[in-house]
């Protein structure tokens, strides 16, 4: 780091200005890279907002260490019985730029939207329905499921929805289900019982697509939901995202202000940098 030779209030060496400048498109650069990814993860809650069971995500940024800048020279230096000593008065911190740190979900319940269709459900607390995939049981909240083949409750993707003796089939779409998530034909016969998980930390769950949920190291493995655990299921209601369009769009003008704003400041450091070799190429002929 070059040093700086201070003689007045604000002169610094040419060389110091060169760094100080690379430094600031770093620091912009930082700044618009963190905000696209705020834009894309802005982008995808809006363009689920019409999706059953969707929870939107959130990006955080955290910004790298300051550093803080001092005054040397100029008086910076007291005499003390044993040598010398420092006394340059802090001049303030110097920001070096932010990054994204996480995309978190925001795991709100949605409100619930009527359907009439008994296929469809709900859940009301936290949980999640059991899914069978080729790549093994998966999650979601969104219960707007239909019948297949077979009479198999399936989802739209046509994963068949797991119950506590395996995939739940039914004859019709006559049958009922209670808040307990059992599963009753017109006849008054019980079919099986709706399979509800929770997990030791939800918001560590990964998103796979198509509301779908797969487990990782940090949420931990699925447990059967019992008790005060166990959500409360609704039939013919589906839960709706969680995204309220109106703070997106608020939060997606702040991101695009603030982008134009590293990119001014890039731009400004650009001219003066263009100034300053104008300046020495000037003096160096």
């Amino acid at each position: 780091m070059p040093i700086i030779k201070v003689q007045g209030a604000s002169q610094i060496s040419a060389p110091c200005k060169d760094v100080k400048m690379i430094r600031g498109w770093y620091t912009g650069a930082s700044g618009m890279n963190a905000q696209q990814n705020r834009l894309d993860t802005i982008s995808n809650n809006l363009a689920n907002v019409d999706t059953a069971g969707f929870k939107r995500d959130v990006t955080v940024s955290k910004n790298f260490s300051e550093m803080l800048l001092r005054r040397i020279g100029l008086d910076g230096v007291y005499n003390t019985p044993f040598g010398s000593a420092d006394a340059a008065p802090i001049i303030g911190k110097l920001g070096l730029g932010v990054e994204t740190n996480e995309n978190y979900t925001v795991f709100e319940e949605g409100s619930l939207k009527a359907t009439n269709q008994n296929t469809d459900f709900a859940l009301h607390g936290k949980g999640f329905f059991v899914v069978d995939t080729p790549m093994g049981e998966r999650y979601t909240r969104n219960g707007n499921f239909l019948i297949g083949k077979e009479g198999i409750l399936e989802t739209k993707e046509g994963y068949p929805v797991l119950g506590e003796n395996g995939i739940i089939r039914v004859e019709d779409d006559k049958f009922k289900v209670n808040e307990d998530g059992v599963i009753i034909s017109s006849d008054n016969k019980v079919i099986d019982r709706f399979r509800a998980v929770r997990f030791d930390d939800e918001r560590y769950l990964k998103k796979q697509g198509g509301s779908l949920w797969h487990t990782t190291d940090w949420s931990g493995e699925a447990h059967i939901a019992e008790g005060k655990e166990r959500p409360q299921f609704i039939q013919s209601f589906t839960e709706t995202s969680n995204v309220n369009v109106v703070n997106e769009m608020v939060r997606m003008i702040e991101v695009n202000r603030a982008y134009e704003a590293n990119q001014k400041t890039i731009q400004s450091e650009d001219s003066m940098m263009s100034t300053l070799w104008n300046r020495v190429a000037a003096r160096s002929r």
